[in-house]
C-alpha cells in the first residue's frame, strides 16, 4: 500500500473508533484489553498518536524520552474523550500528509521509508484499537477493506513476529503457512529455537505443518487476536497455530 493509501485508513479508522467511544461508558470494559477501560483505550491511542506526531513533525531522529503524561499534558475528562481523540489521530493524520517524502525521523519497524513506516504503523494501530473501541461498546467490528486487512496481516508477520525479542519458538522446527482466499497473499512462517523468519508469497500448494485460510479481514483481526479462528480453514497440526496464538499476543499495540 502506499503512503496516502495508509494516512486515509487512518483518518478511516479513527473516524470509526471516533463514533464507538462517542456511543459507549468511559468506564465500560475492553473485552480484548481485559484491564482496560474504554478510557484506557482511549488515552493509550490518544497518547500514541500524539508520540507518533512528535517524531513526524518534528523530524525526531532520536528516541524520544518521554512519557505519555508529558506529551498529553492534561488528559481528557470523560464527557471529552471521544474529541479529544478525534483530535490527536487528525492532527497525526495532517503531519503525515504534509511530511516530505524523504523525511528523516527515528522508526522502529522495517519499512521502504520513516514515513511509510510511521503512515503505515500508526493506521493499523488505529484500526485494531478501533476494533477494541467497537467490541467495548457491543458492536461487530466494522469490515476491514480486504487490501488494508492483507497489508496488516503482512505487517505482523514480516516486521514485528520475527523480532529478536518473539516469544515465538520451537524445539523442533515447524511452519505455519498463512494465506488470503481474497487475493494472492501468503506468507510462511518458520519457527525454530532460534525464533522466527518469514517468507511473503507462501500459497498452500507449497505445504506448511499447518496452513491457515481464510478472507483477508478475518486473518487479520484472528492474527492480532481480536477475533478467534472460527471463520478460518485450518489444515494440518492445529497445535502449531496455537503455539503462535499463545506466544503472539498483541493486546496492547
Amino acid at each position: 500500500m502506499e503512503v496516502a493509501a495508509h494516512i486515509e485508513g487512518l483518518r478511516r479508522e479513527g473516524a470509526l473508533m471516533t463514533a464507538a467511544v462517542e456511543a459507549t461508558d468511559a468506564a465500560a470494559p475492553v473485552p480484548t484489553c481485559p484491564e482496560w477501560r474504554v478510557r484506557d483505550l482511549v488515552h493509550h491511542l490518544g497518547g500514541v498518536h500524539r508520540w507518533a506526531t512528535g517524531y513526524v513533525a518534528d523530524a525526531r531522529t532520536e528516541i524520544w524520552n518521554v512519557s505519555f503524561d508529558d506529551i498529553v499534558g492534561t488528559w481528557p475528562t470523560d464527557d471529552a474523550l471521544a474529541g479529544w481523540l478525534r483530535d490527536g489521530c487528525t492532527t497525526l493524520a495532517d503531519a503525515l500528509t504534509a511530511a516530505p517524502p524523504d523525511l528523516q525521523c527515528w522508526t522502529f519497524l522495517r519499512a521502504p521509508s520513516p514515513l511509510a513506516m510511521w503512515a503505515r504503523r500508526q493506521a493499523h494501530e488505529t484500526a485494531i484499537h478501533r476494533v477494541d473501541a467497537e467490541l467495548a461498546a457491543g458492536w461487530s467490528p466494522s469490515d476491514v477493506p480486504a487490501a488494508f486487512a492483507a497489508d496488516g496481516a503482512d505487517e505482523l508477520l514480516m516486521c514485528f513476529v520475527p523480532r529478536r525479542s518473539t516469544s515465538l519458538r520451537a524445539e523442533s522446527p515447524t511452519t505455519l503457512g498463512v494465506s488470503c482466499t481474497d487475493s494472492d497473499a501468503g506468507w510462511l512462517v518458520r519457527i525454530d529455537a532460534d525464533g522466527v523468519t518469514t517468507s511473503a508469497g507462501w500459497s498452500p500448494a507449497s505445504g506448511a505443518a499447518c496452513s491457515v485460510s481464510g478472507p483477508s479481514s478475518a486473518l487479520y483481526l484472528a492474527l492480532w487476536n481480536r477475533t478467534g479462528p472460527e471463520s478460518l480453514s485450518i489444515e494440518g497440526d492445529r497445535a502449531v497455530l496455537r503455539l503462535f496464538s499463545d506466544a503472539v499476543q498483541v493486546r496492547w499495540s
